[in-house]
């Protein structure tokens, strides 16, 4: 199915749609995916959290896309970028998220595309992200053709506060330094 192309955010326009993106995040953590909250969310945490990712946008050390459909923001996804001079050519896909009414139409691999197209375009080459073991997400990011690291025991909790293994991977976009 084809979505409307996620748009990237600046950091007002952020900070504007926290209270709507606050509703996504309580979604997502409600159908208990694993994005680093527990349950129950309240929605004010989620949008305070969307606000100091406002100041990381300002600041530019992240950059976020939101997909929406006729309820409002459906996805997001985000890449962290490195502030340190020797990893200025990787970035970290982070808080890739689809509301439970959008899920299961190619939303998340729609996200996935656009983070890995903006960061080939800005010149990254290498990209990493965690996710839940045995996730949907985990299914995702195999199909999308990235590559497993190697598995963390006891990670992370997932939104029921259950200790849970966390994948790594990591996908080359671009053009790798040394020519590879």
């Amino acid at each position: 199915m084809r979505h409307p192309a996620p748009e990237p955010l600046a950091a007002a326009r952020l900070d504007d749609l926290a209270e709507e993106l606050a509703a996504l995040l309580v979604d997502t953590v409600d159908g208990g995916a694993s994005v680093g909250f527990l349950a129950p969310l309240e929605p004010a945490e989620a949008a305070r959290w969307w606000r100091e990712r406002a100041r990381a946008v300002a600041a530019g050390r992240l950059t976020v896309w939101v997909a929406y459909d006729a309820g409002g923001p459906a996805g997001t996804v985000s890449l962290a970028l490195p502030d340190k001079p020797n990893s200025r050519h990787r970035a970290e896909v982070v808080k890739l998220m689809v509301h439970r009414r959008a899920r299961g139409r190619g939303l998340g691999r729609a996200l996935l595309a656009t983070a890995e197209a903006a960061a080939s375009a800005a010149g990254i080459t290498l990209l990493h992200l965690d996710t839940e073991t045995d996730s949907p997400a985990e299914a995702l990011y195999r199909s999308a053709g990235w590559t497993r690291a190697g598995t963390i025991p006891d990670y992370a909790a997932s939104p029921d506060g259950v200790l849970r293994p966390t994948t790594l991977y990591y996908k080359h976009v671009g053009t790798a330094a040394g020519g590879g």
